[in-house]
């Protein structure tokens, strides 16, 4: 729980040398067929390239083409979202593997949001109306399901009359702007033996926003249709829910499950990660060939394998639409597995923070990930300088040295909704439990970060945070005690409260839990620091709900945002026995301070005015 905040895709890939009859290698004799492997061998290599597949190419560079219709009258109706064409002429993309792909639209039209009832609350407090109603007279769409069809019979043919720039304008703002890679999710629907469900709409809004976007894809988990403005000066959704089941729109949900990573990462000593990962992954539809994974976007993919094989990925400009995907050689049936390896690197992921700290900004794909909660068994490498410890999610299988490294196995006892590691220049600190039998690790950085040591000195005194380790180290013997008797006990036996160098939130992943800097430290440095103001009794309970997310998050996944609040409600609960029974005689009282400073933080305003009650339950709206 954090002081201020808690902290989604042409032509046949070649596999190897060309297969050539053995008459073809008579005919060409001995020099002829080492022409042939090298001339394979070079174009297998240049397909396997990143962003170098044929038809995700043609996606890329995308114009309107010659093919135009003018409409009166026509509805379109997505999902709960309806587009009324009063008139204008609606010209189509140029096609891609005979598939037309979008359209642009210049005329008189409105959009109409009727959401379920569940919305409609969310959506009147931002517009202050009834009924969500937006006018436009140019509109850029993107699809893959019936809507070329649709447009094409209601319309008339004429020839030309729309801006090309439109077209561009949207590229623009997916690629550089939103930092989203549509031509890759296109590319998904576009090589799969199935018909696809996405639909897109870039609205240019006359009433509420200029820069709208109505997005319904499938493929996402949780809430699939979607509302949002990308304004600078407003942005942020509107609306979202799942599917009204009213359309086929093909399979719903995540495309595969992963079942087996196996992890070997390199840190080095300025933060710099490389990793090579086998990915064995199941299809949970048929038909799929573009397979999207989560890497985070500093962290470039050098090639990806397949048996030996060189295989096509996507994965553009670290600053703009980076997502990372693969193109496979062929389909996939639902239930096929399929292992690849990917071999990646760089910098970003990982930050020296100074004196030995570490931080790893990428959380949930330092790895090629599919998503949190997809529950994976994990084998783990981990190499970092000599002299530094690491703790990890899993067991720890093995620990030496090798040459100027240290080496660590690390190997999870059940799938996992996530893998993850801190590192540095560590002390370590544990102790055993009984009952339940479990064993409960600290570890504190020897020196402070960069940002703490340009503090230390005069009033400030000492903010190394070894002598203090114990604290959280009881705090946590204490709560895995306590949550074991209210919740039962957990399935891994282990638990590392480590130290980050993030002073305003804690995180916990399964058997690893990182805990702010300043949790260590004592009420007058936090004080001095400035960290008491207003933190609503956070310090005393950041430990115990980090420690209680191993049941309420890890143990007991969430479905998506609109469930984790429960995962978050069920953290806060759990500290607040922690409170209860921790403290003797002054457990009352803290217990019912902490439910005072909960209340007060849905009831009290904000600096800007609001209240949270005002908003109402997450899960409503």
């Amino acid at each position: 729980m954090p002081l201020l905040a808690h902290g989604k895709r042409s032509a046949l890939v070649c596999l190897g040398a060309t297969h050539t009859s053995t008459k073809t290698l008579f005919f060409f004799g001995i020099f002829g067929s080492l022409l042939l492997v090298t001339a394979a061998t070079a174009q297998n290599a240049q397909a396997a390239g990143p962003n170098s597949e044929p038809t995700y190419q043609q996606l890329r560079n995308l114009t309107l083409g010659p093919e135009a219709v003018s409409v009166n009258n026509f509805e379109l109706k997505r999902d709960d979202g309806t587009f009324h064409l009063h008139s204008g002429t609606v010209c189509f993309v140029a096609p891609v593997q005979g598939r037309v792909t979008g359209a642009v639209f210049l005329g008189e039209g409105n959009f109409i949001l009727d959401p379920p009832q569940s919305e409609k609350s969310m959506l009147k407090l931002l517009t202050k109306e009834n009924e969500f109603s937006e006018k436009f007279e140019h509109l850029v769409l993107r699809f893959t399901d019936s809507t070329y069809d649709d447009i094409k019979k209601a319309g008339s043919v004429v020839s030309g009359g729309c801006d090309a720039g439109l077209l561009k304008d949207s590229q623009h703002t997916m690629r550089h702007r939103l930092k989203d890679n549509l031509e890759a999710r296109i590319l998904e629907d576009v090589l799969s033996t199935e018909p696809g469900g996405l639909f897109v709409a870039f609205i240019h809004g006359k009433r509420y926003n200029s820069q709208e976007l109505y997005t319904i894809d499938p493929r996402w988990g949780g809430d699939q249709v979607d509302f949002k403005t990308y304004d600078e000066n407003k942005t942020g959704i509107w609306a979202s829910f799942p599917l009204s089941g009213g359309r086929n729109t093909g399979p719903v949900g995540k495309t595969i499950h992963i079942e087996h990573q196996q992890l070997d990462t390199t840190i080095e000593k300025n933060g710099n990660l490389t990793g090579n990962a086998t990915t064995t992954f199941v299809s949970r539809i048929t038909g799929i060939r573009v397979v999207p994974f989560n890497l985070f976007r500093t962290l470039r993919v050098q090639g990806v394998t397949a048996d030996g094989q060189p295989l096509s990925f996507i994965q553009e400009d670290k600053n703009d639409d980076a997502d990372f995907a693969v193109v496979l050689p062929k389909p996939l049936r639902a239930g096929e597995k399929y292992t690849i390896t990917t071999t990646y690197g760089g910098k970003e992921a990982v930050f020296n923070e100074g004196g030995g700290n570490y931080y790893p900004v990428a959380r949930e794909n330092w790895y090629p990930n599919s998503f949190f909660g997809d529950y994976v068994s994990y084998d783990m490498t981990f190499r970092i300088p000599k002299g530094m410890k690491i703790a990890a999610t899993g067991e720890l299988v093995s620990d030496h040295t090798d040459g100027g490294q240290n080496v660590s196995v690390w190997k999870s006892e059940i799938p996992q909704a996530v893998a993850g590691f801190q590192f540095g220049k560590m002390k370590e600190e544990e102790v055993k439990l009984t009952s339940p039998a479990f064993v409960v690790a600290a570890y504190a950085n020897e020196e402070p970060p960069d940002w703490a040591t340009h503090m230390q000195g005069g009033t400030m005194g000492n903010l190394s945070t070894v002598s203090m380790m114990k604290g959280p180290l009881s705090e946590a013997q204490f709560a895995i005690g306590l949550y074991t008797n209210y919740f039962g006990p957990l399935p891994f036996k282990r638990l590392a409260m480590t130290q980050q160098s993030a002073c305003n939130y804690g995180q916990s992943w399964p058997e690893l839990v990182w805990l702010p800097t300043c949790a260590f430290y004592d009420s007058t440095v936090r004080h001095q620091l400035g960290l008491d103001w207003g933190d609503r009794g956070y310090w005393k309970v950041v430990a115990p709900h980090e420690v209680a997310h191993q049941w309420w998050g890890q143990l007991v996944g969430f479905d998506s945002y609109r469930d984790q609040w429960m995962s978050e409600g069920f953290a806060d609960f759990s500290a607040s026995l922690f409170l209860q029974n921790a403290y003797g005689k002054r457990s009352q009282r803290e217990f019912h301070d902490f439910w005072e400073d909960e209340r007060k933080s849905i009831i009290e305003k904000n600096v800007t005015g609001y209240r949270a009650i005002d908003v109402g339950p997450v899960t409503l709206g």
